[in-house]
């Protein structure tokens, strides 16, 4: 059975930085993995992913101060999150999709999805 596990979240002030975490297990490899967020009384958004090739995808809010990366022998996903802000407040999901995609900002091409880990920015 296929397991996300994310980590790294946590209270930060604004300004700061966080670094997530995510860690697959029961499987190899995935196509494409990324993150998505979902604020208090928002609907979930794309934050980054890389979705094959080395490619990455930012959304426009995220790009400049956020860093995807990508452990592929570890099936691990990074999220280096600079110059937080109190609008970054959320919960940060980690996603897996078992192909690469040409369409990494829509949560329908992911296959499996982590639980989710807060992260609030203070200001």
């Amino acid at each position: 059975q296929v397991q996300l596990a994310e980590s790294g979240g946590g209270l930060v002030q604004a300004g700061g930085s966080l670094r997530l975490s995510c860690t697959a297990s029961g499987t190899r490899w995935f196509g494409a993995m990324g993150w998505f967020r979902q604020a208090p009384g928002k609907e979930r958004e794309f934050v980054a992913a890389i979705p094959g090739g080395g490619i990455t995808k930012y959304s426009d809010f995220v790009k400049g101060r956020f860093t995807i990366s990508r452990d592929g022998a570890k099936i691990t996903v990074y999220l280096q999150m600079n110059s937080l802000k109190s609008e970054d407040t959320a919960i940060y999901y980690c996603a897996a999709a078992l192909r690469t995609t040409s369409t990494p900002r829509s949560p329908d091409v992911y296959n499996y999805w982590g639980q989710g880990t807060q992260v609030t920015v203070s200001s």
